[in-house]
Parts: structure tokens; sequence; C-alpha cells
């Protein structure tokens, strides 16, 4: 059979994660440099399709063949990794410790944002027919974007910060729900379903993604859109990383690890003697 019980896949994920924190360091950036590419032109992609048709809904569903491509090609995003490693250091993993994930964390990192600024450069190129016109209307459209997803959180301080993290924490609870749903099945049809269905909420839902962002501000900037590196760094991509951090460990990873895992002591029936009646 295709699929994994849960006991099954989320050792898998164990596996994945330990795999990655002893990954050379060329490697790990090469794979994630990649991830970061490929995630931006898909989410470029996903936004000439919402301005060229008007439907949200058809960019939402077609995104997921960026997150797709990448997973097959076993390139790392992240948002992934922020989860799977974790899970072999709270295992115990031998040589796991926090100083090699902490180190896998910054790698994949910088390999994401240099394959999303890459992309973002590119793609800025060709909506300005490179640079000698304004943005076309996908370029446009995308600046808009940068400015309504910074100005427009700062513009209600405390409240548009727990906003912007919520936001984040749910971005990554569907996002590493499709990194580890992959694992469910040993077919690839099986592993695009699994992982078609979560990515396909989050965009959708225009959740904060830290990966898609990185290609998003950086391009929004490059075309003219009115905000600061300030103001996307401090309203936009930490408080973004670290909502992706805590809602896939906390929903996705800690979750499936705590009941398929370290399950819970089973039940167990209680026998006892049959009841005998004073007249016996």
């Amino acid at each position: 059979m295709s699929y994994l019980v849960p006991a099954d896949f989320v050792k898998k994920a164990i596996d994945a994660g330990e795999a990655k924190v002893f990954m050379a360091t060329r490697d790990t950036f090469i794979r994630a440099y990649m991830a970061g590419a490929i995630l931006a032109l898909a989410a470029a992609f996903a936004v000439t399709i919402n301005q060229t048709t008007g439907q949200p809904l058809v960019g939402a569903l077609l995104f997921p063949v960026g997150f797709v491509m990448l997973y097959l090609l076993g390139y790392d995003l992240l948002t992934g990794v922020v989860v799977l490693t974790p899970l072999a250091l709270i295992d115990g993993r031998p040589g796991v410790n926090a100083g090699n994930v902490l180190r896998n964390w910054v790698l994949v990192f910088l390999g994401n944002f240099a394959g999303a600024l890459t992309v973002a450069v590119m793609m800025s190129i060709v909506f300005t027919f490179g640079f000698a016109t304004a943005p076309n209307p996908v370029g446009t459209l995308i600046a808009g974007i940068g400015e309504a997803r910074t100005l427009g959180y700062s513009k209600y301080g405390a409240s548009g910060m727990l906003t912007l993290f919520v936001r984040a924490m749910m971005c990554n609870w569907m996002v590493s729900t499709g990194v580890i749903g992959a694992m469910i099945s040993t077919s690839v049809p099986g592993k695009v379903i699994a992982m078609w269905m979560p990515i396909t909420v989050f965009f959708f839902m225009t959740f904060e993604h830290s990966v898609v962002n990185m290609f998003l501000f950086p391009s929004a900037l490059i075309m003219g859109g009115h905000f600061s590196v300030l103001d996307y760094l401090v309203w936009n991509e930490i408080p973004t990383l670290l909502g992706n951090i805590v809602g896939g460990l906390a929903f996705t990873g800690l979750m499936l690890y705590s009941t398929h895992v370290r399950t819970g002591a089973p039940r167990v029936a209680r026998l006892s003697a049959p009841a005998v009646s004073p007249a016996e």
C-alpha cells in the first residue's frame, strides 16, 4: 500500500530532520537556494494569475505547483526545516544538538533568501522591460502587496503585529502539514495530493510565509513600493519568521510527535471476578 500509518510517517519526518542537520554546508545552501527560487517563481506565477483572471482562488489552486516541484527535487524551505530538525533534537537523535539545528536554520534562511532575491530581480526585469518602463499591471500589484502587508500592519500598532504573527503561525501550520503530509504516501500522486491541499489553503487565505515574502517584498521595493527595508524587516519578515516557527512546531510537529511517537499509556480493560450474590 502507498499509504503509511501516522506512526511510520512521523518517524520518517524525524529521520529527515536528522539528515538535514548533518548535511554538508554546500548541499544545504544549494538546496535552500533552489527552493527559494522555485517558490518565488511560483508566487510570481500565482500573482500573475490573480491579476489576469481576477480570481484569487485560481491562483491559490495553481500556486502549489512550485511547492510540489521543490519537494520532489529534494530542496529545502525554512518553513519545513524549522519543524523537522527540532523533532530530531527532541527525539534525542545522536549528535543532534541546538547548535547544529540553528546552523541548519541559518544556512537555509540565507539560501532561501538568495534564491528568492534572484527571482525577484529577474521578474522585476520582466515586469519593467529591463527597467525601461513603469511596472506592468502584475508588477504594480506586487508593489501594492508590499505596501499593504507592511504599512497595513504598522498602522494598527500592537494589534497589527499580533495579526501578522497569528497569520504567520497559521501559515506554517498548513505548510508544515504539507511537508510532513508528503511522507504519508510512497507514490508520487499520493505525495502531490497530500501537499496540494494545505498549500492551497495557506495561499488563498493570504497567510504570511517567510520565504514567499522574501520574493514579494524585495520585488515590491525594486518596483517602487512606498515602504522601506526597515518596514519590511520589522513589519513583516522577522515577525513572520517567528510566527512560522511557532505555528509549525506547535500545531504540526509537536502534536504529531506527542501522539504518534510518544504515545500515551493504552487503556487496558479491567478484568474483575464475577459478583457472587449472598444467596450463593
